[in-house]
């Protein structure tokens, strides 16, 4: 079975990436709806932690409690204005020891993320692509992935549903924060494992 990849930020773009938003931390607000349609808002907050990274947490919505890291790749759409960031919460590979069967690479979530930041708007644009286990579970799927029962039970919400069981959520959100540097959020090695 063919191991997942994941794309890679063109070396050509790093200038720009570390100048536009290497180690920028966000937070934003989705202004999205409750299961009964009443406006409500989302509290998110992403750290742009390297090239290849991002360390998150979710502070508002149906996955409120979430803390995450994940590779990540970049693209520059319009330099100083709008870049890509997409991800995938596919395979796991434990960032530290583990015993069996919990060490050896297994789904994470299988949601697919991808998100614009227009610097000059503060806005933020996603589509997400949810499993089914981790949308109608919506929180058992809270918790940080640096904590093994959370993470084991990330990987049985990410059995439920085939590949074509995803809700797919698309939001914008209004930046509130914008500086650099780690915030509250729990910075990490470039080699612990995620994909």
């Amino acid at each position: 079975m063919p191991v997942p990849t994941h794309a890679v930020t063109e070396a050509a773009v790093l200038p720009q990436f570390d100048k536009d938003i290497r180690d920028v931390h966000l937070i934003y607000d989705y202004a999205a709806h409750d299961e009964n349609g009443n406006p409500e808002k989302w509290k998110y907050e992403m750290w742009f932690f390297s090239h290849n990274r991002i360390v998150y947490a979710i502070h508002g919505g149906p996955m409120a409690g979430r803390l995450n890291y994940q590779t990540a790749s970049y693209q520059c759409i319009r330099p100083g204005e709008l870049w890509q960031c997409n991800w995938l919460e596919g395979i796991s590979l434990p960032c530290h020891p583990l015993p069996p069967p919990m060490n050896s690479p297994v789904p994470e979530t299988g949601t697919i993320c991808s998100l614009v930041y227009d610097i000059p708007n503060k806005k933020i644009t996603t589509l997400l692509g949810f499993s089914q286990g981790h949308w109608e579970h919506a929180q058992d799927a809270h918790g940080d992935k640096r904590n093994p029962e959370d993470l084991k039970r990330w990987r049985g919400l990410a059995k439920i549903g085939t590949q074509t069981d995803r809700f797919m959520l698309n939001e914008q959100a209004d930046i509130l924060e914008s500086y650099r540097g780690k915030g509250n959020l729990v910075p990490i090695k470039d080699e612990d494992e995620t994909l």
